[in-house]
């Protein structure tokens, strides 16, 4: 199974659920930006309690692995459970929709697609790149800003910059996005 064809199962899976989820990490950066490999697809999932069971049902085929008694442990901190597909070993992480601020708006700003024939809800270009921003901050790696910097040439001129600030700002994560939005931060392959 391809990453491509993990998205489309997992769309048709999600859609099939009275479940709210959105698109995001690299898959949403991807759609934002220039396409990259990623090794997992991120979700974050507005799940209530009594809608586990469904999820479980909807991803137990066809190779997959998930575990309830993980998923209701995820209603605590990291509050993130995944389904692996076993006989491609890609991985699906799932983020339980949290009751801050900054992730309900973003929630509430997922914008619908279409991709493959299926509904995908994504977050925004914006919110890509100042959640990119934000895990830079929390775990430092060599993808975010370099996904963010893409993100920010490839979506230049369409980002709205003024509200990336001041929720920069909020954050506390105005220094890098500054870097991105002044063309600082490059991007490491275009």
């Amino acid at each position: 199974m391809t990453e491509q064809e993990l998205l489309l199962d997992c769309l048709q899976r999600l859609n099939r659920q009275p479940v709210a989820d959105m698109l995001t990490g690299s898959m949403a950066s991807n759609a934002w930006g220039i396409p990259r490999p990623t090794h997992d697809l991120d979700f974050v999932v507005q799940l209530p309690p009594g809608q586990i069971r469904g999820c479980v049902e909807a991803f137990r085929s066809d190779g997959y692995y998930l575990d309830e008694a993980v998923i209701r442990s995820a209603y605590h901190p990291p509050h993130q459970f995944n389904a692996t597909h076993i006989p491609s070993a890609l991985k699906v992480d799932f983020w339980i929709l949290q009751a801050h601020a900054f992730e309900r708006e973003m929630f509430q700003r997922r914008v619908k697609d279409f991709w493959l024939g299926e509904t995908v809800w994504l977050a925004t270009a914006e919110d890509v790149v100042l959640h990119k921003v934000y895990w830079h901050q929390l775990t430092p790696s060599e993808r975010q800003p370099g996904d963010v910097a893409v993100g920010v040439a490839v979506q230049r001129g369409n980002l709205d910059e003024t509200d990336l600030r001041h929720r920069a700002n909020e954050s506390g994560v105005t220094g890098e996005l500054n870097r991105a939005l002044s063309g600082a931060l490059r991007p490491q392959h275009t």
